[in-house]
């Protein structure tokens, strides 16, 4: 199965080597690094790995904590192959070929992108975050993952931001900039895996993913069906 290990390593000459090391001997073969932030003497990295489905992630964790200077973030399924930002602009111009699809076709890829569980487009209440007008949210498409109701937490977005709910779960959320509609991704937290929390560069490449399908979709938008959703607290 594939993982994605976060880790926050010193930004220094032979540590990133050590880490890559830690994986291999702990039975991890590494498909993918992203670099996601590098700042202030210390860096976050992505690492995609083929993981051994029979086995344990303890004595990995272990081996990464015991490099001088590391924190492991978080270790998570990642479903689907790995995927860079030059996926972006393929997944865009399949928006635009297919408006009628448009928002699917976004929700649907969104996860892979980011290393999330599921996602879906609902139309929130403008007043939504402070209960004042009773109202409750719809969902017009979710990924194939997603729960059924799916569970959204309680929030209207100005701008696109990330929040983590009391179980452990993760939302990324983007708003599209018209009649409510926003775009939620989520991490869930399983056992004995821990999920990271987005990034803000994952939260900064989602919300350029809505703002173009935003552009190119344009008054369809207003054309996402409603139907019930859960939401969580």
């Amino acid at each position: 199965m594939l993982l994605r290990v976060r880790v926050t390593l010193p930004d220094r000459p032979g540590t990133l080597g050590q880490v890559a090391r830690t994986l291999g001997v702990s039975g991890a073969d590494i498909v993918q690094v992203v670099v996601l932030e590098r700042l202030g003497g210390r860096a976050v990295d992505d690492f995609t790995v083929v993981w051994p489905g029979a086995a344990r992630v303890e004595g990995l964790l272990a081996g990464l904590a015991a490099i001088p200077g590391v924190r492991v973030d978080g270790v998570w399924r990642a479903i689907g192959a790995p995927t860079t930002t030059g996926q972006d602009a393929e997944l865009l111009a399949q928006v635009a070929a297919n408006p009628t699809d448009g928002v699917a076709t976004l929700v649907d890829a969104v996860p892979g992108l980011l290393a999330a569980d599921w996602a879906v487009a609902a139309v929130v209440p403008l007043d939504w975050a402070s209960r004042a007008g009773g109202g409750t949210a719809t969902v017009g498409h979710a990924s194939w993952r997603a729960p059924e109701p799916p569970r959204l937490p309680e929030v209207t977005p100005l701008r696109a931001r990330t929040l983590t709910m009391a179980d452990g779960t993760h939302y990324a959320i983007a708003p599209f900039g018209r009649a409510g509609l926003v775009l939620v991704v989520a991490r869930d937290h399983t056992e004995p895996l821990t999920a990271a929390g987005f990034h803000a560069t994952e939260v900064d490449r989602l919300a350029q993913l809505v703002r173009a399908s935003a552009v190119i979709l344009g008054d369809r938008l207003d054309l996402v069906g409603p139907r019930s959703v859960t939401t969580v607290t």
